[in-house]
């Protein structure tokens, strides 16, 4: 199958403490055509703007392009001066991404159920209350992203408010602000018993604006689920392919490699094997 779509790494893993140009380096040898960077590694907007227009540079100049900016942070909180401080921040990460020529930064609702600590809606907190506050906060991004001439991708992720198509479609009508896009990553939406890639694909189509390579399987519960290497989970990646190609999707595809165990017990805590291991499993999935 020919793709007119991009390929991307998102920097997790031990690429996180790595100096940026290593991670360039490694990126580049593999054969990635862009770099997905994370405000927790190298992006951090309090570093000052030079050092990440250096960073996006260094990737430019590798031949490479920035596919976006991942800034996930919880948005649900019980305290409003934290909360604040949180909104504030990813503003902070959005203006500099701006400055950069970053196309997008990637944000999601909330709350993080697997971090201690969590909101739990309809115990702490109503769900009206919850979304408001999801809302509010992404208002705010917009209009922020649109004052720096970039955009906001939001995704829908386990457990949170917008978990699968339909929540994260009700997102979409609550902050219709032009400059609120989707990131499209299938392994969420699988895991709620949504398999249907083309469909979903269709119905978000021009709001796409980056998307994840991910597979999953199992049920949305903690511990009852895993995200495995792409072709062991329920996504159907050749409907998933041929939707991209017919809504002619040209972004990135940035792959995300999440299967942990298998990371640290088999490939040794390798990131670049990691990396050249999801390409490789890619391209045969795109043979068929």
């Amino acid at each position: 199958m020919q793709r007119q779509w991009k390929t991307a790494f998102l920097t997790i893993l031990d690429y996180q403490t790595m100096p940026a140009a290593e991670v360039i380096a490694s990126l580049k040898r593999v054969g990635y055509e862009g770099i997905e960077w994370t405000v927790q590694g190298h992006f951090d907007p309090d570093r000052g703007i030079a050092p990440l227009q250096e960073l996006v540079a260094r990737t430019r100049d590798a031949g490479m392009g920035v596919s976006q900016v991942m800034d996930h942070k919880d948005l649900i909180c019980r305290d409003e001066a934290k909360r604040q401080e949180t909104i504030q921040r990813t503003v902070r990460v959005i203006e500099a991404a701006g400055e950069c020529g970053i196309a997008a930064v990637s944000v999601l609702t909330g709350p993080a159920i697997w971090e201690p600590g969590h909101v739990v809606v309809g115990q702490d907190m109503s769900e009206g209350a919850a979304w408001e506050q999801a809302c509010e906060a992404l208002e705010t991004f917009c209009n922020a992203a649109a004052q720096a001439g970039t955009a906001i991708t939001s995704e829908a992720v386990y457990g949170m408010l917008a978990h699968d198509f339909y929540t994260h479609r009700y997102l979409l009508e609550k902050v219709p602000h032009p400059a609120h896009r989707v990131n499209f990553d299938p392994s969420h939406h699988v895991l709620y018993g949504l398999e249907d890639m083309k469909w979903m694909i269709h119905e978000f189509k021009d709001r796409i604006a980056h998307v994840h390579i991910k597979d999953g399987i199992g049920v949305p519960e903690l511990r009852k689920f895993v995200f495995p290497l792409l072709g062991e989970g329920r996504v159907d990646w050749k409907a998933f392919f041929t939707a991209l190609e017919e809504i002619d999707y040209r972004g990135y595809c940035s792959l995300e490699y999440e299967s942990f165990r298998f990371y640290r017990q088999v490939l040794k805590n390798n990131p670049e094997t990691a990396a050249q291991l999801l390409l490789d499993q890619l391209n045969a999935l795109l043979s068929d």
